[in-house]
């Protein structure tokens, strides 16, 4: 159990918070992505920007980041958002994220629609068991519109699973049940 002297030591920045291993990876280029990289960075995840398309990733504003190409070298300690549902590569993307040992992944999008994730698996032929570790929606329910809101809303979700916590993290699947 973690005392107060110890939540006061980290919280005034003379020690490093514990557990913080955690990675996080953006799936494609996009100003949530960007927003969403700074804002996990700044909370202690490892992040990488995993965009297929060499001239997208370029594009991104901000601090140099990790850039990869495909889904290789995941692991355990992984969480995927997939930042941009409308991209050709979706279901490939997707596949290969899920073929790694990824602690989880998560889609953007609005719930009221089955995501496009699902058929672009399913063409695929990826089993309806994996289609099913994908979250969506994802983030707490804080009724975000702009880019930087569906990012606080995103890492704020992430911290609250990280902590052990739920605080209304919508890609839960008992919040469904």
């Amino acid at each position: 159990m973690t005392d107060e002297s110890d939540t006061c030591a980290v919280a005034h920045g003379e020690r490093a918070a514990q557990g913080t291993d955690r990675a996080l990876v953006a799936v494609f280029a996009s100003p949530v992505a960007g927003y969403l990289l700074r804002y996990a960075r700044d909370v202690g995840f490892r992040v990488a920007l995993l965009e297929p398309d060499a001239e997208r990733a370029g594009e991104m504003d901000g601090a140099a980041l990790p850039v990869t190409s495909a889904a290789t070298g995941l692991d355990a300690n992984t969480d995927v958002v997939v930042t941009d549902h409308h991209r050709g590569e979706l279901g490939t993307v997707l596949r290969d994220v899920l073929a790694e040992p990824v602690r989880w992944v998560g889609v953007l999008g609005n719930p009221r629609h089955e995501g496009p994730h699902v058929a672009a698996l399913r063409e695929l032929g990826v089993p309806q068991a994996e289609i099913d570790r994908v979250h969506r929606p994802i983030g707490l329910n804080i009724g975000s519109r702009t880019p930087p809101e569906i990012a606080v809303a995103t890492v704020a979700g992430l911290l609250a699973d990280r902590n052990g916590t739920d605080a209304g993290f919508l890609g839960r699947r008992e919040a469904h049940a």
